[in-house]
């Protein structure tokens, strides 16, 4: 069994081929609304298709918004808890899995259980990143925090490896931060951002960025390191949280080139940005072809201690910039799910990792889809990291069971009698299963 959602409104460049089998049971889902707010436990129960637009409208109209808010509009409650949710706030709250205190799930029996980390506490921790291959998540329940009217920001530019990866570092493990990121625009520069929640701010200083006709935010980033000098500014929130949307973080100038010119913006700027869903829809064979073998967007999650080595393990397989750095934390509340801190003689020795994002066209001379990518993955194993499974996925079976501990996920599947039910993980995700 699957659901009946159509493999293009998935936030992956790719669609499931497993959605095309006839013998495989296309299950109706219809669950798009917002169920509670319970400001007494600070807390929303959404369905899984609410999207994160919709979402963080209604939160902010009642003076909240999530502890993890994912950039695009476009990402759902479901996508999100069965896959993947990063944003800037995940050095302090860690994925948007960890901020979750309740599932409602749907078993292959039909029973619907809920599952917290005290009642069902295993399934609790094994349904973030199963991909609904355990149950069908129906409700989710979110820790939400009172938020402020604006972000003070302050940007940082780095203009050596070694300065751009101990500032971010520091500034990841300074809790005062509410929001903490970085773009990387070569191989030895960058600009590191740091945030927090303010009420007061000094007006002059107030720049919504998300205007259409304001420069895109990662053009407009740039502009520091030209100028050599921390600047702090004060954003709407609400700017904030959507700062990479109108330029798909940097994927926009490959489909419209001439999009952050003054003349287009100001003309033309409303019209954007496109829905993925829209461009994956219209997206003819031969470019998707094209995007296959000229083009990554690849999330790698990194222990921190291994950033530099990513950066220039990157840099010689891909050469893709800007580079996305967004800190998370791997808190104790998801140990026992898939993914694991770094451990060396039995102790933890790492919780912060890294988010690397690379959006664009390799520069390299090289770049063959598979071959790169594997040892990018190879790498990523190496280092103790994780894949994010929205994007391609070369690994094979064993490869990937070495990344992600199976031990309980496995115990589940067959207690819960989801393997004859629900295809396995590998079989939803890896890039044989995806056209």
């Amino acid at each position: 069994m699957c659901t009946s959602r159509p493999g293009w409104h998935s936030m992956s460049l790719r669609e499931g081929l497993y959605k095309k089998d006839s013998k495989v049971a296309k299950i109706e889902i219809p669950l798009r609304d917002v169920l509670e707010l319970d400001e007494a436990n600070l807390t929303v129960r959404v369905e899984p298709l609410v999207t994160m637009g919709q979402l963080s409208r209604y939160l902010r109209s009642k003076g909240y918004c999530l502890q993890v808010t994912p950039e695009l509009d476009d990402l759902t409650a479901g996508g999100l808890v069965n896959g993947f949710g990063v944003e800037t706030s995940s050095h302090k709250y860690g994925l948007i899995q960890h901020t979750c205190t309740r599932f409602e799930v749907v078993l292959a029996n039909g029973d619907a259980v809920t599952c917290t980390e005290t009642d069902r506490p295993e399934l609790f921790s094994a349904i973030p990143w199963s991909h609904g291959t355990l149950g069908f998540l129906v409700s989710v329940d979110f820790k939400i925090i009172p938020c402020k009217s604006y972000v003070k920001m302050t940007y940082i530019p780095c203009h050596t490896q070694e300065e751009c990866v101990d500032v971010f570092e520091r500034e990841s493990r300074d809790l005062t931060n509410d929001f903490v990121e970085a773009i990387v625009y070569t191989k030895e520069e960058g600009v590191v951002m740091k945030a927090t929640l303010v009420d007061e701010v000094n007006k002059s200083q107030v720049n919504p960025i998300g205007y259409f006709w304001k420069p895109w935010f990662y053009k407009y980033v740039q502009t520091f390191l030209s100028s050599g000098e921390s600047a702090t500014e004060y954003i709407p929130l609400t700017h904030y949280f959507h700062r990479h949307t109108r330029p798909l973080f940097w994927e926009m100038e490959e489909i419209i080139p001439s999009g952050n010119a003054l003349w287009f913006r100001c003309l033309l700027g409303w019209l954007g940005p496109p829905h993925v869903k829209l461009l994956k829809k219209t997206q003819t064979e031969t470019i998707r072809r094209l995007y296959e073998q000229h083009h990554v967007i690849q999330d790698m999650l990194i222990p921190m201690g291994a950033l530099a080595d990513a950066i220039n393990t990157f840099h010689d397989e891909i050469e893709v910039y800007p580079l996305w750095l967004c800190p998370m934390a791997l808190l104790p509340s998801g140990d026992s799910g898939f993914m694991k801190p770094v451990v060396q003689d039995g102790q933890v020795v790492e919780r912060m990792f890294v988010d690397v994002g690379a959006y664009g066209v390799p520069m390299v001379s090289n770049f063959e889809a598979r071959g790169t990518l594997r040892r990018l993955e190879s790498f990523v194993r190496r280092v103790k990291g994780y894949q994010a499974l929205y994007a391609d996925c070369f690994m094979s079976r064993d490869e990937f069971r070495e990344m992600f501990d199976h031990t309980a996920y496995d115990t589940l599947r067959t207690s819960y009698g989801a393997v004859d039910a629900f295809p396995e993980i590998y079989d939803k995700i890896s890039r044989a299963a995806r056209r």
